[in-house]
């Protein structure tokens, strides 16, 4: 007997069935035993792993439960509340544990050795993990996101963005935002000022004039746009791997209204780019974030045979502003509540800052490395509220890390709030603001522990602008402390949570006083 058509249908329906069937076991259940019992041969335990979910729910319960009772007075022993999971369950699997986001396997690390060989090993130090839909909507494939040829050329044009000389001429665009916002601020004098508010509307302004030049007020709008995204990615952060398919099947509203956000930024950096690219012979027209980039792409400078693009250049002009952003704004209103609560050190910030620029003079380029009270009180701040509280890698291969082999497409995650607070390393006292750790610099206040202390990353993935976030930040605060002396409001609630970054979630209010 001949088979009919609808039999072979029905049987390559069959066969369809049976190998999607296949396929989701493989990945919810099969890998998640093989890599488990490899792990655990070698001494790492871990929570146990639950079908599809691993251990997202029980973080999730842990978090709330953490968040049920909230902060009777101000308290910078926030890593239990932040990080209740990793709190606990360091105390119950040691140093180095597993856990599983969805199906996707995840080794957590606060070894310092390991550590170091994550960031030495090639392999695994340029990997970076799928950070999801949204967060690729805010940072297209640049500098962040990339690997290989493309980031080893994309890393060379931003080292070149943010050397000395560039960061020099930069300074001049900051103090004119900084002297802006206190413009703003003449006639809040002797009242409460929102800090985090202010701080996010001047990053835009430094990022957009120092990205954009004279096309910032576009750029801001690019800012606000990308603003949007986050936080759509910071509300949808929690879904786990491996869970995400049907939504790229039916889209959610927050799918659709990104997909507009981005398609308008693109076309507002790519407007500026043809605006430039037709005075590029200005040598003025050069001096910002976007005309080194498009010098770049024009004398083809490249690194190991990859050019850049110009699709290249407005990922990493969303880059700039997104990662900026996330840095200097928290770091500011950090700073600036740390110092309203211990106004002793305020009182020393603001009498070195007086010794060095005066009561008047604006901010200059060679006097910020001579602000070394200040670099103390920033580097506490960054120790206790590190913007990104995670540093995470990908070994897309079989690794072998100290004396553990590491199965492929395991997800690495270096939890720096966990370093930042570990009493073995800063003492009994780490939950305490101490800016004297840093008397003798960053690598004498750790304990012989260098990688213990990373607020900007570590490795060659390191954050390429930290040093545009640390002038901003130095620039803004003693322009600040030049004309107001603030303390904290009776109205601040401490509430800092983790969305993305560790930012604080009903804002920072201080009492705003001007100086006689």
């Amino acid at each position: 007997m001949v088979p009919t058509v609808g039999a072979f249908i029905l049987v390559f329906l069959s066969f369809l069935i049976l190998s999607t069937l296949v396929n989701f076991f493989h990945k919810m259940w099969w890998v998640p035993t093989r890599i488990k019992r490899i792990m655990t041969h070698q001494g790492i335990k871990g929570p146990p792993y639950h079908f599809i979910h691993g251990n997202t729910k029980e973080i999730a319960a842990m978090k709330d439960q953490a968040n049920t009772t909230p902060f009777t007075e101000i308290s910078h022993d926030i890593y239990p509340r932040i990080q209740p999971h990793f709190f606990t369950w360091f105390q119950l699997y040691g140093k180095n544990f597993l856990n599983w986001y969805g199906p996707q396997a995840e080794l957590v690390i606060t070894d310092t050795e390991i550590i170091r060989e994550i960031a030495s090993n090639r392999s695994v130090a340029f990997a970076r993990p799928d950070l999801g839909s949204f967060h690729k909507k805010m940072l297209g494939n640049g500098l962040v996101t990339s690997s290989g040829k493309k980031w080893a050329s994309q890393r060379k044009v931003a080292n070149r963005a943010f050397n000395g000389e560039s960061l020099k001429n930069m300074i001049p665009m900051m103090v004119a935002s900084v002297e802006l916002m206190l413009d703003r601020w003449k006639k809040m004098a002797e009242s409460e000022v929102e800090m985090y508010a202010e701080f996010r509307m001047l990053t835009a302004d430094v990022i957009s004039r120092t990205a954009f030049g004279s096309s910032y007020l576009q750029g801001k709008e690019v800012f606000e746009m990308l603003n949007e995204i986050g936080k759509m990615a910071g509300k949808n952060y929690c879904d786990p791997h491996g869970l995400s398919l049907l939504r790229k099947i039916v889209k959610s509203s927050d799918d659709h209204k990104s997909d507009e956000l981005e398609k308008r930024i693109h076309d507002i950096i790519m407007e500026t780019i043809n605006k430039r690219e037709k005075i590029m012979s200005h040598e003025d027209a050069n001096t910002d974030f976007l005309g080194q980039l498009l010098m770049s792409k024009n004398n083809i400078i490249n690194c190991q045979g990859y050019q850049l693009s110009t699709q290249d250049i407005i990922d990493e002009c969303k880059t700039f502003y997104a990662a900026g952003d996330g840095t200097t704004s928290l770091l500011l209103s950090w700073v600036v509540l740390l110092l309203s609560i211990h106004t002793e050190w305020q009182e020393r910030a603001r009498d070195e800052v007086f010794q060095i620029f005066g009561k008047e003079s604006q901010p200059r380029f060679e006097g910020l490395a001579k602000l070394k009270m200040v670099s103390m009180i920033i580097n506490e701040t960054l120790r206790l509220y590190p913007p990104g509280i995670a540093i995470i890698r990908k070994n897309k291969q079989e690794v072998t890390l100290g004396n553990l082999t590491v199965p492929g497409n395991t997800i690495l995650h270096v939890p720096v709030l966990a370093l930042h607070y570990d009493r073995d390393i800063w003492g009994e006292d780490a939950h305490l603001f101490k800016p004297e750790r840093f008397s003798q610099g960053i690598s004498n206040a750790m304990k012989n522990n260098p990688l213990a202390y990373m607020p900007f990353g570590f490795g060659p993935r390191n954050c390429v602008g930290s040093n545009f976030a640390m002038n901003t930040t130095k620039v803004t605060l003693a322009m600040i402390l030049q004309h107001y002396r603030f303390t904290s409001s009776p109205n601040y609630v401490h509430s800092p949570v983790h969305i993305t970054k560790l930012v604080p979630k009903n804002g920072v209010q201080v009492m705003l006083l001007a100086l006689k």
